[in-house]
């Protein structure tokens, strides 16, 4: 399938495009606090006005919780106009959606100021603030997912295959064809796929890349996996828990800081324990301190909380360590030969149902507070937490993660860091949408 992202994101580029590939509708798209995406679309012929202009949308919108009801104790607008202007070099036609385009979008203010409770603006300026300490941030993120068969009035897993087996990629090797496909013809560079430990999961691990263009690959990931899985007859499912007695699925973000330029990976030391510089264990530190507040972020469904159980895999534990996956950040492995660009830390407290700019800002904003700050995270944990008594947990610094949405909440309305590096409004905003989906009875993660 060819690759048809815009490879001119100038207006003429994009015009161009859309004469190629016979499209007629473009999507203006953002995604919201409650993690959805959502938007509106033009007709081709109206095209260039909107890129220059923007598209206007009511601000109440960006008040509504993924039970699609209005949050009235929100200070958000609940009357007037906000804009929706296209980052031009997102611009990509549907290879799952004929006739279609879509462009990522930031939202501002109609006077053209950046809308303080924008995810997107969010992230922006938490880059900005690490290219401003001399760093850039790369990342990517590592999606679980199943994919689900009806049955009746429910879903079940697509096949019962053995966990990890090349038997489970067989069986759904022409739905994951068909996913991979379309993700390279947008521009997403996958890089690896596996069969999962749970019946009917799997994983794409996107190459990593620039932390904002990250964020806008997650988004064309999870609108993948749901669209082409439903033309196959099958729910691609992204939520943290959708089946009981089955793993959980994640979405880890792996990170490293480089160098202005992107020439030296600054998490990388030849002589420091892990192959780990100074500066990556002060990032470390950096996000055990603040993780209680960050997984309001992250991990920000009911149903997130229920992925959280010790033995799973499922990074409950406020700890750190080599190849530890029980821990919040493992540090993967790596071979002697690739190290200086491949040391990196896994974030594993995350899930698809968090908006990607916000998760990927606080992590960012989290890591460089332990930098200033030189948090020293302490000794990597070496031993299962799970194996460990209270006592021992206790010496070592170890503790579970919170254990509900609400407390997660609490603890980041408290954390001055992460409140500063949000604003008032943004954080105003999602703490009230969050706490009108746990009134509203959020006992599922939105599936988009």
């Amino acid at each position: 399938m060819p690759k048809i992202l815009v490879d001119d994101p100038t207006l003429s580029g994009i015009l161009q495009r859309c004469r190629q590939h016979n499209v007629r509708l473009v999507r203006f798209l953002y995604c919201g606090l409650d993690g959805i995406v959502r938007g509106r679309a033009c007709h081709v012929d109206f095209v260039k006005a909107a890129c220059t202009s923007g598209i206007a949308i009511n601000a109440g919108l960006l008040a509504f919780n993924s039970f699609d009801r209005p949050v009235t104790d929100s200070p958000l607008p609940a009357q007037g106009s906000l804009y929706l202007v296209p980052a031009r070099e997102t611009f990509t036609v549907l290879p799952y959606a004929a006739g279609c385009a879509r462009v990522y979008c930031d939202v501002v203010t109609p006077d053209g100021a950046p809308f303080e409770a924008c995810p997107r603006h969010f992230l922006r300026r938490m880059l900005a603030r690490g290219r401003g300490a001399g760093f850039v941030y790369r990342a990517a993120f590592e999606s679980e997912f199943f994919l689900l068969r009806p049955a009746g009035a429910e879903h079940v897993p697509s096949d019962s295959s053995p966990a990890l087996s090349s038997r489970a990629m067989d069986a759904a090797a022409d739905v994951m064809i068909a996913i991979v496909d379309a993700l390279a013809a947008q521009g997403v560079p996958v890089e690896f796929y596996g069969a999962e430990a749970g019946h009917g999961q799997h994983e794409l691990a996107i190459r990593v890349d620039d932390a904002l263009r990250t964020a806008d690959f997650q988004l064309a990931v999870r609108e993948t996996i749901r669209t082409v899985a439903a033309r196959h007859g099958l729910l691609g499912s992204l939520t943290p828990k959708p089946l009981a007695g089955e793993m959980g699925s994640g979405s880890h973000i792996h990170g490293s800081l480089w160098s202005i330029g992107g020439r030296a990976n600054r998490f990388y030391s030849s002589r420091g324990p892990l192959r780990l510089s100074g500066l990556a264990r002060w990032f470390v530190g950096g996000i055990l301190h603040h993780v209680p507040a960050l997984v309001a972020l992250t991990a920000p469904s009911v149903e997130s909380y229920r992925r959280f159980v010790p033995r799973l895999s499922s990074g409950s534990y406020r700890a750190w360590g080599l190849e530890n996956r029980e821990a919040t950040v493992r540090v993967p492995e790596v071979r002697a030969s690739t190290a200086r660009e491949s040391v990196n830390l896994e974030f594993r407290s995350c899930d698809a149902s968090c908006n990607p700019y916000l998760a990927l800002g606080a992590l960012l904003a989290a890591g460089l507070d332990g930098i200033a700050s030189q948090r020293d995270p302490g000794p990597a944990l070496t031993d299962d937490p799970n194996t460990l008594s209270d006592a021992e947990l206790s010496q070592r610094h170890v503790s579970p993660l919170p254990a509900s949405l609400a407390e997660a909440l609490e603890h980041l309305e408290s954390d001055e860091i992460l409140a500063a590096a949000l604003g008032r409004p943004l954080l105003g905003a999602y703490v009230a949408l969050k706490r009108s989906e746990l009134r509203d009875g959020n006992a599922h993660a939105p599936d988009s």
